[in-house]
């Protein structure tokens, strides 16, 4: 026989559990003499099966239920799946921590982030003490937070002397410059890069240009080249965000925008960028699209993890009309755009020794000219010229 403080020392709970407990005639106290409440053996077996069906995630109303009668099947499968969500959500939980502890990649959250909400993303990356810069590439290069300082540094080394950081040719530039219908204005050039489009630009056209990167060593290339060119009266360089420009509504008749506006998203860059052109001012924009509706598998997968955002020209264009554009012009970039790109990239890549590097950007880029070599033409560069809709 136990007397109540004795039964809650023996199974761990506190007394006042004990009477709800009897209240509910979970248990059974018997009388003494002296008014003092005493529990058998039965009484300590029950409660601690009540522990154990607690344990598994019941009710105390359900509890009951199970003790009353047999298993209601049903109800503890409910309970199963309940419980299997909660373990696969708070794995998830444990993943996410251990990652941003270092003990494994963040890859598939950063994907997901920058999916669902790549503003607060990119926020959240710069108040962990990325710059600006770093953050931007974070979210398409490793998209591990953890290594990204070496893979930046991994990954600059292997581009040292480069023009390009991606494919581009005069040829398709000329071609996009001589679909619009003005050659005189002022006009944004937008991740202007080392400023190869942004020399060429002033030398075919009137234009007043700005050029805006947030990377100082390539603005600095680009006022070597303007000067070299005598075009340094032509152009004005800004370092800024491409997310927060510094210029007024409406201050350009002209946004040119080759192959970086994918860095913060085509359809943001769409709605960000329209407040700075004049109302009948024109864009010209290049996007990493697919030019066939049955890629291959290992293609998909590839872009998946480094463009998740990728769509057909088709999708851009619808994109674009719902944004406020009309396009005027479209037509996939040369091949020998891939070759500017890729040949020079593949002789580097020759005379590196893998063991100057740390990180993976040596392989991830080996493993990028890899899906080129076998997949390439199955996607491309678009570009499209459009027209401010007002």
């Amino acid at each position: 026989m136990y007397r109540i403080s004795e039964l809650a020392q023996k199974v761990g709970l506190s007394r006042s559990t004990l009477l709800y407990y009897e209240k509910l005639k979970l248990i059974s106290a018997k009388r003494q003499s002296n008014g003092y409440r005493c529990y058998t053996d039965k009484d300590v077996q029950r409660v601690k099966l009540l522990q154990q069906l607690q344990a598994g995630g019941l009710t105390l109303k359900e509890c009951q239920a199970c003790l009353k009668a047999q298993i209601d099947r049903e109800l503890l499968l409910h309970r199963l799946n309940v419980l299997d969500e909660e373990i696969a959500q708070k794995q998830k939980a444990r993943e996410l921590l251990s990652s941003m502890l270092g003990m494994n990649s963040m890859k598939e959250w950063h994907q997901s982030m920058e999916k669902e909400a790549p503003s607060a993303h990119l926020e959240w990356l710069m108040k962990q003490g990325f710059s600006e810069k770093q953050a931007l590439r974070l979210k398409w290069l490793s998209k591990d937070m953890n290594e990204h300082e070496q893979y930046m540094a991994d990954f600059e080394a292997i581009f040292l002397g480069l023009d390009r950081l991606g494919p581009g040719d005069d040829g398709d530039s000329l071609k996009a410059l001589s679909s619009l219908p003005i050659r005189s204005g002022d006009a944004l050039e937008i991740g202007c890069g080392k400023g190869v489009t942004t020399t060429l630009l002033a030398k075919n056209s009137a234009f007043n240009l700005t050029a805006l990167d947030n990377d100082e060593y390539g603005l600095s290339c680009l006022k070597k080249k303007a000067k070299e060119n005598s075009l340094e009266h032509r152009i004005t360089t800004t370092c800024a965000s491409m997310m927060a420009m510094p210029f007024a509504r409406g201050q350009f008749d002209v946004l040119w925008s080759e192959g970086s506006a994918y860095i913060m998203g085509v359809k943001q860059a769409l709605k960000d960028w329209k407040p700075f052109l004049k109302s009948d001012g024109y864009l010209i924009l290049s996007d990493l699209v697919w030019l066939t509706d049955n890629p291959d598998a290992e293609a998909v997968e590839f872009w998946q993890q480094n463009y998740p955002e990728m769509a057909t020209s088709e999708q851009r264009i619808k994109e674009m009309v719902k944004a406020g554009y009309e396009v005027i012009d479209s037509f996939t970039q040369s091949d020998q755009s891939w070759r500017n790109y890729l040949e020079p990239l593949q002789r580097k890549i020759t005379q590196v020794e893998d063991e100057d590097f740390i990180s993976n950007a040596l392989t991830d880029l080996r493993k990028e000219l890899q899906i080129h070599e076998q997949y390439l033409g199955q996607y491309g560069y678009q570009v499209f010229v459009l027209k401010n809709k007002g």
